[in-house]
This record gives C-alpha cells, structure tokens and sequence, in this order.
C-alpha cells in the first residue's frame, strides 16, 4: 500500500480523498493555489505545498508544478479527483514517468477515451449499440450536411474530445447545421484546444443512465450499478440517482452487462464509468466513457456500501478485487437486489439560479447543513469561507438516502428546508423547485426536464 498520496485538486473532491487516505492510514499531501491558503482540504491534509497563483492555468493544471510538489514531498502516487487533469494523458505520461504512480487507468485508455469518435468506433466493432453517427470526425460543414442527409435530421454536433456540453449543438435542419457548425468548432477549441467534431443522430428527450465499472490488474471487471443522471441543464448534470428509476428489469439487466462488456473489451482497469442514452421505447445506445471518479459516485456508495474512492487506491496499489466482488454479489443473492434503498445526489453551485445561473463568488456569512439519518454532505465550506472566482462553482453534493425513493424525496425536502447558505447565491431554491415538481416525483424525466416543466 501507497505511504504518501498527492492530491492533484481542491475542493470537496480532494477533501473526499484525504479522508479515504486517513482511513486506509495513508498520509495527504495537499496541493493549492494562493486563492485556496485557507480551504479545508489544505487544513486537513498531512502536508500542504502552493502550486501557483490563483488561475487554474498557472496552479491546477501546471503539470510540471505538480509533478515538483510529488517529488518533493515524496509522495508515492498522485489522485486526480475529477476535472483539471483528470483526464490528461499527457498529466498521465508525466506521473509515470516520474515513477510515481497515477490512481486511475493507463494513459492509453484515457487517450482513447477522450476521443469521442474513436471510442465509438471501438464500441461499435465489439457490437455494442452506439446511436448512429459519423464514423469518423466531420472536416468541415460540406462533410457535416451530406452525412446528416443520410441519417436524417435532427442531427446533434459534439466535440470529439472533451464533454460537459461544450462544443455541442442540436441541428433540425441544413440551415441551422450550417449555422450551428462553426460555432460549435470554435467552442470545441476554446474549451479543449482541439476543433475535431463528429455528428450524430439526435435522439429526442432521451434518458442518461450511466453505470460504474471497477476493473482490476488481474482481468476482474464488475459493475456495482446503475445512476440516473437524466436531470441537466445545458448538458450539465444537476442531480443524480442510484439506482436507475422506471426502468424495466430487463432492460436494467441488459445495459449493466453491456456496460461490463465494453469494460472487458477495453481490458478496463481502476475506475470509470460507460454512460448510455435511452430513448422512450428503452432502446439504449453507448455515448461516452469517463476515466475517473464522478462527481454523481456517492449515490453509488449509499446504496452498495462500497467506498469507490478507497476502492480506487487499492486497485492502484495492486490489490485484486475478486473478493470485493464475491462479497457484493453474495449480498445481491440475499437481498435479490443489486441496491439497498435509493439515493439522490444534488449539487450545489455558488450560482443564481434566477439570473441565468450566473457564478456567484464571495464570503459565506453564514451557513447551517442539514444532518439526520440518510443524510450526507461531500463539501469543503462553512460559515466565513471564501468561495474563488477562478474555479468550478461546485459548493458541494447533498446526498440523501431513503428506503424507497419517495422516502429519499420527502427526507431531501426535509433537508434543504433546514439548509442555510448565506453570503452568496446557491443553487438550492432551485433543487427546491425541482423536488416539488409531480412528474420529478413519479419518475417521469428526460434529459429535456428542466426545459420541459418550465422550471427556468
């Protein structure tokens, strides 16, 4: 086992790590920038070393800063959390590099993972349903218009590489392709330093279902389940659940052992994730992989009782899941179920959810989190924290567990009555709203929720 683990982030990720670190009886060291000298992850690591100014350019995504803090401090591996260099093979190749070890897969995969296009073509060679779309990426707006002829509008333009909705536009028709391709070309390289593109057939008002995969150095792969992650806004995921709601057994089953095969083919190792859209007659179609721990995986870990981020660490380390894997499907044996309870995710930005979610940095004056049973809150603030202008506007995740998913409803409603962040605006009325809603309550979601019921 590791000694000393770096953690490559900030915020409620990287204090998340450190404790799973204390646990396992490793010590932190935290990274930060001049803007984070006072946060909670500095404050409860075991060692501290700033890596640059506030700009995440110069600080969390100074590869070589954090290649010198590992080495200086000894440290024998480095955890990227999620976001900033994450999903950087070139971060990936340098850690190696180094001889340090990086806890998530190889810089291989990540490459090939982060290449929308060409991981599809892979998925598609090992037959699993991909929605249909260009098999190569889209040159120019002459290649764009003559492919979407042939499948037929409405058509959707992505990024080839990168994701959280940047680069990607919805085309009903040549028109608006025309329009929409250069656009999305500039976002795509402001957002990724690349402009690849790729088109695909626009699946109308779909379901995001999403399943965990840990995969070990020995050839285990296993799924511990299913995430709903059908509420956004603009792509971006606001809640999460686990495990999948009105879905048939069937289909459920289906998808989790599709999900597994497409782990097996990639020879997946550490932990990652294989999402799905599925449309209203539960056809399903393979979209993305993503090489790291999400944001979403507490719901996961409330409802299997496994801890993914220690989970992560011993992979890394070498240890072989195979008994993590007979424990868990001799508990799914007992119960018949793959899940105990359902578990609700709500994220909590620092934005103002009445001007156009606007970020909304600043001091916490005052802040009260809710506690009781089934209640948990993954953060890094409380009452006189400084929330930076330079980074993610995540506050932190509200999980709430229940036994049943109208009990995890009524207990998160519960919970933000009591919630109290005051200073700044919050996300919060807002997850109030959505929580009320009838249709939210019985299940009846799209990815088009929010646009649908009108909430904005």
């Amino acid at each position: 086992m590791f000694k000393r683990i770096l953690i490559a982030n900030r915020g409620e990720i990287a204090v998340r790590i450190i404790r799973a670190c204390r646990e396992l009886g490793i010590e932190s060291v935290a990274v930060y920038s001049t803007a984070d000298a006072d946060s909670l992850h500095v404050k409860l690591a075991d060692k501290k070393i700033c890596i640059g100014p506030p700009p995440a350019s110069k600080s969390y995504l100074n590869i070589a800063n954090i290649i010198s803090a590992a080495l200086v401090t000894n440290s024998d591996a480095i955890h990227p959390g999620y976001g900033f260099l994450a999903e950087n093979h070139l971060f990936v190749e340098q850690v190696i590099l180094n001889n340090i070890t990086f806890i998530g897969p190889a810089p291989e995969l990540i490459d090939l993972a982060g290449n929308k296009s060409k991981a599809i073509e892979i998925m598609r060679k090992n037959n699993i349903p991909v929605i249909p779309g260009s098999i190569n990426n889209v040159e120019n707006c002459e290649e764009a218009v003559r492919f979407a002829r042939k499948i037929g509008f409405p058509v959707i333009i992505k990024a080839a590489f990168g994701g959280g909705g940047r680069g990607m536009r919805i085309a009903s028709n040549e028109t608006e392709l025309k329009n929409l391709f250069p656009l999305a070309k500039v976002e795509s390289m402001n957002a990724f330093g690349k402009d690849d593109l790729y088109i695909e057939k626009f699946i109308n008002k779909p379901r995001h279902i999403e399943f965990q995969i840990l995969g070990d150095n020995y050839g285990n792969i296993f799924s511990p389940g299913s995430r709903e992650c059908s509420i956004q806004r603009r792509h971006q995921k606001l809640i999460e659940e686990a495990p999948v709601i009105n879905l048939s057994e069937r289909t459920a089953d289906l998808m989790l052992k599709t999900a597994i095969k497409a782990a097996q083919a990639l020879n997946y190792k550490n932990v990652g994730t294989f999402e799905f859209l599925v449309d209203k007659e539960e056809n399903f179609y393979f979209i993305e992989i993503n090489t790291r721990i999400q944001v979403e995986h507490p719901v996961t870990e409330m409802v299997t009782g496994i801890d993914l981020i220690k989970e992560q660490i011993k992979i890394a380390a070498g240890e072989n899941i195979s008994n993590l894997i007979k424990d868990f499907l001799q508990r799914n044996k007992n119960n018949h179920k793959s899940a105990f309870g359902h578990a609700i995710e709500f994220r909590i930005n620092a934005e103002d959810a009445q001007n156009n979610f606007n970020p909304s940095p600043g001091k916490i004056t005052n802040c009260f989190i809710p506690d009781g049973p089934g209640i948990r809150f993954d953060s890094f603030i409380s009452s006189g924290s400084i929330i930076p202008p330079y980074y993610d506007s995540l506050l932190g995740k509200l999980i709430i567990w229940g036994l049943d998913r109208e009990e995890a409803i009524l207990r998160a409603s519960r919970a933000f009555n009591e919630f109290k962040i005051e200073g700044i605006k919050t996300t919060i009325p807002f997850h109030l709203k959505i929580i009320s809603n009838d249709n939210f309550k019985k299940g009846n979601i799209s990815t088009d929720f929010i646009e649908d019921e009108k909430l904005l």
